[in-house]
Formats: structure tokens, C-alpha cells, sequence
């Protein structure tokens, strides 16, 4: 019978969307990136030779002291890890190298607290026995203090410094290279997570002073747990922008299969985690080449840019600058920093629904204060937005529950000739200004919706740890079930609505559909569950109004 091969058809569509909705939960990846070149087609010489002088930085292991309490020997005066603290950042900084080897970010917990439970900041970057997550940075080439054999070791006026109620906080690294004084200065802003780093030259000597700034995240592949859930695999890995593409983004894997490397002005390096992620942004105005690698010998990879040669000539001095951001993965700050930076905040390939999905959630968050009723109005506002296709195919199911007398009379008459008992369907259908695939409408109008939310709530770090009623985090699923079970209540309530499929099989089928949601809702996150529950209560509403007007009309 035709109209049943094409309900059977629409189901089994519905089902193939929500099987590859499983499969991106599981991946959330878009898609496998090409690899960029391994030689670019057109570098200078000076920017080679930087370029293999970050290398040999970048591979340097000095023995640096454990940043881990717990592990921590006791270390002589000079290798005195250097303390800084400000109201969004708590950083250790090597005096040898004068690299970052730690960065608490103050303003987000290690974990869920409650109760008398201690907050703990989250450690985003840190090298102890089995991890290690550093922002290395250093001065390469002719007159370059940094190589593989040897960095230098800076002097500070203190150990430990403090933001206090100051909106800036000097750090200042001292090194003297023969007539050459070289300042190697942090400096940050309150309620920023952007450090500016700048290399001061001061070149007393009698010769031109040349040398290129590196930098590199040098990290090994742990994959941290963030928010555990069954199934959720968020994206772990490099990203960088190229002069061909906006952002590209690289899996461990994928640089341990090909190293990749390209050269662009300005750009930026990045590494990605789950809500978190740490990128170097050299000088917008000079040409950079970036790298990403593993080591040929152990489980350590490399990301990093060298910049093209800044001269110093005799009795001047100059300053050499970049910026190292380690803080959450904040769209309307990452914007500010540098050109597509945000796009490490990853919305999947619906990015173009989700991004505007997200803007409204936080418009909406910032009148309201909580996301939890923040997520309610937007379902609202996209039940408004839909609210006439919706209507259109609830008057469609409605005649169809009005029509299935007849349809059942017509299976009694025609049941044994299925030619002639669609021709009879169609005639029906036509006389009653019935169109049954309407009634499928709300689903697929509402399913790149459904999936660009859960993208866009999956990707915000905003609803981390954000509580509502009794859900501490709406980022993870219901510990308690219930959003998932009132889900699955709301959508039998829906499906009772809905005309009664006339194949015994599809009817078994769409019983079945309820309580196959409800347990794939349970490990959903529970801001996107609520969501749904919503959408549901006010399609019911709709539905259940247009139905009985239909059911009234004589």
C-alpha cells in the first residue's frame, strides 16, 4: 500500500536521524580535516631558520620543578617556581625559560561543590608525574637565548606576586646576554585570561642584535574527564587558523600520523579541550610559521609558532610581543582576541543555527539570571517561531483521527486489493483535504533545532556547574531521572493525539517510540532535556486545542 510505505518510510527516516544523532554524540566531530602541506610553497630563509630554531626549543626538556604538592621536592633558590595570582588566574611561571608550567583558573571549580565541600580552582595547565600541559616561550635564532641545549635562567625582584585590587599586574623576567639586557615581562589585566608577553631587547652592545620569538603548548594526550557521560567524547586536540581556511583542527591522532605545518600573518595556535582551551597569538604584523608535532620518542606533542626575525640594532631597543589566553571557551571574549579564535568554540556543522541559538540563550540568561528559565523562555520564543508550520500539520493529524473511520472501512471493503485501496486512500484524502506526511512536519522542523541545542549546550561552558531546582549542573544528565521520565510522559501524551497508524506493526512501532526516548534522554544533558520536556508541554497544549476544534467541526 503506498501511503503505507511512505509512513513506514517517514519512521524509519526518524530513526536514521536520531541513529546518526548517537553516532556525532559519540564523535562530536564534524568531519576529518585534510592535512595542510608539509612544506609551505613560499617562506623566507630567515623564517626557515626561526622556524628549526623553535623546533630545537620546543623538543628542550629542562628538568623542571613537580608544580604537584604532592610530589614536590624541595628546590634550590633559582629554580624557585614563580607565583603569581590575580582574580581570574592563579600561574606558576620556571624561572628557567621563564615558560608557564601552571595556570589555575580561579573562577571555575575543579568540581561540582556542594554542601561544606572546599572549592578547588580548575587546573588547566600543570606537568606532574603522569600529565604535562606547559606554554613554553623563548628567543631563537642568531642572537637567540633559547636552543636545545641550553635555556636561560631569568631573575625576578620576587617569587610571588600579587593583582591585589590593582587592574594590572606587572611580571618582570630579568636576563643578561653579555651588553644585551633582555626583560622578559607577563602582564595581565583584571578579569582577563589573556597574558600579554613581551620581550623587552635593550642592546648596549656594538652589534646588531637578531633573534625570533617561539612559542609552543607542549602536552601530552591525557584526555581529561570534564563532564562524564555516557557516550560524550568532545573534541581533544590542536586547532590553528590558515590563509585557506578559517579554522582547522587536528585530533592527537592526526598529528602523530603527519606532522602539519603552515605559514600565515598574524594567526594563532590552539589547544582544545572540553569548555577549556589554551592558544598562543603572535604579532598580528609579522609573518609566523606554526607547527604541530609528536616526538619521535615519547607521548609529548608540540604546537608551536615562530616568528619571523626582529633586528635590534646597536644602542636601541625593541620589544617583541605575543599573547598566551588559558581560560574557558568564552565566544564574545574569544572574538576580541583575534579573527575566528571563537570558531574553537565548536557548534558542529548546524553551527549556523546554533551560534544565534546560543546568542539568544545568553541575552535572555542575562535578564533572567538563571539558565535553567533561561532555556524555558527560549524554548517559548521557538515555539512562537514555529508556531504556524506546527499548526498546520496538528490540523493535518487531527483530520486524520477524524478520517480513520472511514480509512478502516475502506481497509474492511479493499483490504485484499492494494492497488485499488490506495487509489480509494488518495480519493479520500483529496475529498477530506487531508495530506498526511504534514503531520510529520513538527519533527523534522524541529530535529537541526534539537541537534544545534545540544551542540550549542554541550559547547558552553556558561552552563557548567549551572544549577536549576534540583539540578546542580545543567550540563549533565539528571541524576535522578526525572526530566528523561517526564519527557517520555509528555511525548505518550503527544503520540495519543496523534491518528493511530492503520499497519498493526508501525502502531507497535510508535508505542514503543516513547519509552526508546526516554532512555536515550537519560544521558542527555539535562539543559537540553528540559528543553524538550517543554517543547513538548506546549505542543501538547497546541495540539490538543486544534484537535478538538477539528474533532467539533461538523
Amino acid at each position: 500500500m503506498k501511503m503505507d510505505w511512505l509512513r513506514t518510510s517517514i519512521i524509519g527516516g526518524i530513526l536514521v536521524v536520531t541513529f546518526l544523532l548517537i553516532i556525532r554524540w559519540n564523535e562530536f566531530q564534524e568531519r576529518k580535516i585534510s592535512a595542510l602541506n608539509l612544506q609551505p610553497t613560499s617562506v623566507s630563509e630567515s623564517v626557515n631558520a626561526a622556524e628549526a630554531q623553535a623546533e630545537q626549543v620546543s623538543e628542550f626538556d629542562i628538568q623542571m620543578p613537580p608544580t604537584s604538592t604532592t610530589a614536590a621536592p624541595k628546590v634550590s633558590a633559582p629554580e624557585q617556581l614563580i607565583q603569581v595570582n590575580t582574580d581570574t588566574l592563579q600561574i606558576a611561571i620556571n624561572p628557567v625559560g621563564g615558560d608557564i608550567v601552571k595556570v589555575g583558573l580561579l573562577k571555575f571549580n575543579d568540581k561540582l561543590v556542594t554542601g561544606d565541600e572546599k572549592a578547588e580552582p580548575f587546573i588547566l595547565l600543570d606537568q606532574t608525574v603522569g600529565t604535562t600541559y606547559i606554554a613554553r616561550s623563548g628567543l631563537a635564532g642568531t642572537n637567540g637565548t633559547d636552543s636545545k641545549s641550553s635555556r636561560p635562567t631569568f631573575v625576578s625582584a620576587s617569587s610571588r606576586y600579587n593583582m591585589g585590587d590593582n587592574e594590572t599586574l606587572n611580571v618582570d623576567l630579568n636576563y643578561q646576554q653579555g651588553d644585551v639586557n633582555i626583560t622578559k615581562r607577563f602582564s595581565f589585566v583584571r578579569g582577563s585570561y589573556l597574558v600579554d608577553l613581551q620581550y623587552i631587547i635593550n642592546n648596549q652592545s656594538a652589534a646588531p642584535w637578531q633573534a625570533s620569538l617561539v612559542g609552543s603548548i607542549k602536552r601530552s594526550s591525557y584526555n581529561p574527564v570534564i563532564a562524564p557521560g555516557v557516550g560524550m567524547s568532545p573534541f581533544l586536540g590542536a586547532a590553528t587558523t590558515t590563509s585557506e581556511t578559517n579554522y582547522d583542527k587536528y585530533s592527537f591522532d592526526d598529528i602523530a600520523e603527519q606532522p602539519f605545518k603552515h605559514t600565515k600573518q598574524g594567526g594563532w595556535i590552539a589547544m582544545i579541550q572540553h569548555y577549556f582551551m589554551s592558544a598562543w597569538i603572535p604579532d598580528t604584523t609579522k609573518q609566523n610559521t606554526y607547527t604541530l608535532r609528536k616526538a619521535k620518542n615519547n607521548d609529548m606533542y608540540f604546537f608551536s609558532f615562530a616568528s619571523e626575525p626582529t633586528v635590534v640594532a646597536p644602542g636601541q631597543s625593541e620589544t617583541i610581543s605575543a599573547q598566551f589566553y588559558a581560560g574557558p571557551k568564552d565566544v564574545s571574549e574569544l572574538e576580541k582576541i583575534a579573527p575566528h579564535l571563537d570558531l574553537t568554540v565548536d557548534y558542529g556543522f548546524l553551527w549556523m543555527i546554533a551560534k544565534p541559538l546560543f546568542a539568544a540563550l545568553d541575552f535572555i540568561h542575562g535578564l533572567v539570571g538563571n539558565w535553567g528559565i533561561a532555556i524555558i523562555i527560549l524554548t517559548f520564543l521557538i515555539k512562537v517561531l514555529f508556531f504556524y508550520p506546527s499548526a498546520i500539520s496538528y490540523r493535518s493529524m487531527a483530520k486524520m483521527r477524524k478520517v480513520q473511520p472511514k480509512m478502516q472501512a475502506l481497509k474492511d471493503t479493499y483490504g485484499d486489493d492494494r492497488q485499488r485501496m490506495s487509489q480509494e486512500l488518495m480519493k479520500l484524502y483529496k475529498t477530506e483535504k487531508v495530506n498526511p506526511v504534514a503531520g510529520c512536519l513538527p519533527m523534522l522542523l524541529q530535529m537541526p533545532v534539537f541537534i544545534a541545542l545540544y551542540w550549542a549546550l554541550m559547547e558552553s561552558v556558561e552552563l557548567r556547574h549551572a544549577s536549576f531546582l534540583w539540578l546542580h549542573d545543567l550540563s549533565v544528565k539528571d541524576p535522578y531521572f526525572i526530566l528523561p521520565l517526564v519527557m517520555g510522559l509528555t511525548m505518550w501524551i503527544q503520540q495519543s493525539l496523534n491518528p493511530t497508524p492503520p499497519d498493526p506493526m508501525q502502531a507497535k512501532l510508535m508505542q514503543w517510540m516513547p519509552v526508546f526516548f526516554t532512555g536515550l534522554f537519560m544521558f542527555f544533558p539535562a539543559g537540553l532535556v528540559v528543553y524538550w520536556v517543554v517543547n513538548n508541554t506546549l505542543s501538547i497544549i497546541q495540539q490538543y486545542v486544534i484537535t478538538k476544534q477539528i474533532e467539533n467541526q461538523k
